[in-house]
């Protein structure tokens, strides 16, 4: 069942203008609800917030049972890879424009907040990617990402020659611009704005979408997420490999981007009464046109 969170940890994007007065209000505003409150080290430095403890992630997956992410998707993505691995449960304030996991407005944090401190709240878990990259029989690159694996060409060069398998079955060689591995919170991602249908979070699949493939045969679909997917550099320059935010610039032909599920779920907390729908329908605009 839950129970009363005690500690919070609070992050925040920190290059936006004005977000100090932001998280102090939201910080002070934890505290009269009776908890301990620090803040994540990179936001405290950035802000200058010297009131509140700064703490690493490592320090706060081991000492804070709540984290409150104010900001974006972008802010949220950052900090969850961080504290998978703690089992922490996260909340998002929105800072940011679109906000499909950073769900509570700011306005109404207040609201939002307390009943959710005092253990009334909505749970759900989102599964991650983890990934490398393979040259010549060796690891070079890891990554873990929540959203996405995006292998594509760079900014001039001509279009990649991708093969892809699923384990030992051969899938498909394709020529395009590049090819998303998502998760289902990664589909309404970039995978979206290419192509790709949206997965409910609860299905257990990734969405595999070429990006402007050279056939218009080479279509999105959604495998399931027990196996690896290993995408192979044919031919192309100026290939990259990028992880969420973190990228890996100059593959090579030979090379092999492989993924597959993480052993770690990113774990979410919402208010009492959140649907994935109405994130869906108010995010996307589905309400417009109706009278």
């Amino acid at each position: 069942m839950p129970t009363r969170f005690r500690h919070a940890a609070i992050v925040g994007k920190y290059q936006a203008s004005g977000i100090r007065a932001v998280l102090e209000e939201i910080a002070h505003f934890l505290v009269a609800q009776g908890l301990e409150v620090s803040f994540e080290r990179n936001t405290a430095q950035a802000t200058g917030v010297t009131d509140f403890e700064a703490l690493s992630a490592d320090e706060m997956g081991r000492h804070c049972d709540l984290a409150v992410v104010v900001g974006g998707d972008g802010t949220m993505l950052g900090i969850a890879r961080e504290l998978a691995r703690f089992n922490m449960p996260l909340v998002g304030i929105n800072q940011g424009r679109l906000g499909f996991i950073t769900d509570v407005p700011h306005g109404q944090y207040k609201e939002a907040l307390a009943p959710m401190i005092a253990g009334d709240y909505e749970e759900e878990h989102r599964s991650m990617i983890e990934g490398d990259v393979w040259r010549d029989g060796e690891k070079i690159f890891d990554g873990l990402s929540m959203n996405d694996v995006v292998v594509s060409r760079g900014a001039t060069a001509s279009l990649v020659e991708l093969r892809v398998d699923v384990g030992d079955d051969f899938v498909a060689n394709l020529r395009a611009d590049g090819l998303i591995v998502s998760t289902p919170t990664g589909s309404t991602a970039y995978a979206l704005s290419a192509g790709g249908p949206i997965l409910h979070p609860g299905i257990a699949g990734w969405v595999v979408v070429p990006i402007a493939s050279h056939t218009l045969s080479n279509r999105p679909i959604v495998l399931p997420d027990n196996g690896e997917i290993r995408i192979g550099i044919v031919a192309g320059r100026d290939i990259t490999a990028n992880f969420d935010m973190h990228n890996l610039s100059s593959l090579m032909v030979g090379d092999q981007v492989r993924v597959r599920r993480s052993a770690f779920k990113v774990r979410f907390i919402h208010p009492r009464g959140w649907s994935y729908y109405a994130t869906l329908r108010r995010k996307l605009r589905w309400y417009e046109g109706v009278v």
